[in-house]
């Protein structure tokens, strides 16, 4: 009798480290610890494939292809890197594992010659971006990649204020609008169109809802966020990832004035479906937008719940709180960087950044850390530094 229960406890104690070791090696591998609730993603935008940068790593003239790739492998590196201790969510722990890969538009770069089409640029996007990232979330599957088109985008599919070559194409548009819609019947170029196939799309994750939308939230795009939010509890968080900036900009409405053409002299792009409300032409310079974003605002305070709203478009990484044209309103803003066309870092490469997301639902906290992936230009094996940090809270009041 005593040799059995001998026995017995020697297979029990076996059946425990094993069990043990299992759920360490989950941790290891999948991040299933304490930390498995939080949801990571990276996110970057306007990629421009199709144009180049002046200088990258000690060459010149390098173009967008070979650009992002180099991003993309820093971003790979992103699970194996300690968190700062910034106070924000996972502090000084491993980030382990990405979810989401993000990119919200301008993937392809406006074909004004001599720049290559769509369909090319398209092409070496999905090299990078479908081949090349290797980020698995935390349970052990590949990274979801999550697509918003841009004004370049857009214009390659409906064309521009000046004649393109060719004159159109839709492939990028196409391809985020099968990628991220997966409709029953697979969209072609060919039956494309841009007034109908808006490229708008939600989800819910670990009860924070995240909403990806063409552009910006204009009018016509609000009709459909309204009905989207109907289904959603108004004590859920809400996230909003789009290409541009909350203040928009002139040139990218419609013409007001029959016939509605795009010419050089108008300047209006027609990339919303909502006509411009304050003049005849459009501004070069971010004209005047301030009917428009009232729009945008009402929507705001109708839907407190609307957390945090991140962007490109315009190109640096910056955390900033958008008050609307009357400052009657509070919305966390989170604007990133481009590989390409950034602001500070097109002069200074060492400033070139995207962002690491990190949203807890428990606390429903949010902390974006800009990650600066190339400081060091001429090292070979250099790793991601991380930069500002700032973590907000997505709770409804």
């Amino acid at each position: 009798m005593k040799m059995y229960f001998l026995k017995r406890h020697k297979v029990l104690s076996a059946v425990i480290s094993l069990v043990t070791i299992s759920m360490l090696f989950s941790e290891r591998c999948f991040g299933q610890s304490k930390t498995s609730a939080v949801i990571n993603m990276v996110f970057s935008s306007d990629a421009h494939y199709g144009i180049s940068r002046i200088k990258f790593r000690g060459d010149s003239n390098v173009s967008s292809h070979v650009v992002n790739a180099a991003m993309i492998q820093q971003m790979n590196g992103i699970p194996d890197l300690t968190l700062p201790q910034d106070g924000g969510i996972n502090s000084g722990k491993k980030a382990r594992y990405i979810d989401y890969v993000i990119q919200t538009g301008d993937i392809t770069n406006r074909m004004e010659a001599p720049i290559q089409n769509a369909a090319a640029s398209w092409a070496q996007f999905e090299t990078d971006y479908m081949q090349s990232v290797k980020l698995k979330g935390r349970d052990g599957k590949p990274a979801k990649l999550l697509l918003a088109p841009g004004n370049h985008d857009i214009s390659n599919a409906i064309g521009f204020t000046k004649p393109l070559k060719p004159l159109t194409d839709p492939t990028a548009m196409v391809k985020i609008y099968n990628l991220m819609l997966k409709p029953a019947k697979t969209l072609t170029n060919e039956d494309y169109n841009y007034h109908t196939e808006k490229i708008n799309y939600s989800f819910n994750v670990k009860g924070i809802h995240i909403m990806f939308i063409t552009l910006w939230p204009d009018s016509a795009e609000r009709i459909w966020m309204e009905k989207d939010l109907i289904k959603v509890a108004k004590s859920t968080p809400v996230i909003i990832f789009t290409h541009d900036q909350p203040e928009c900009e002139s040139k990218h409405f419609t013409n007001p004035t029959s016939p509605y053409n795009m010419t050089e002299e108008n300047k209006f792009q027609n990339l919303t479906e909502e006509h411009y409300k304050e003049g005849h032409v459009a501004s070069a310079d971010d004209g005047a937008t301030q009917i428009e974003q009232r729009g945008f605002v009402k929507f705001l305070k109708r839907h407190p719940n609307i957390k945090a709203y991140f962007h490109g478009n315009s190109n640096w990484n910056e955390f900033y709180t958008y008050h609307g044209p009357d400052n009657d309103v509070n919305l966390k803003v989170f604007r990133v960087d481009s590989p390409i066309k950034g602001k500070f870092s097109a002069k200074d490469e060492t400033l070139l950044s995207f962002q690491l997301i990190s949203i807890d639902p428990a606390s429903q906290k949010l902390t974006v850390r800009e990650c600066l992936w190339n400081t060091k230009p001429l090292q070979k094996h250099q790793k991601v530094v991380f930069g500002k940090s700032e973590t907000v809270s997505l709770r409804v009041d």
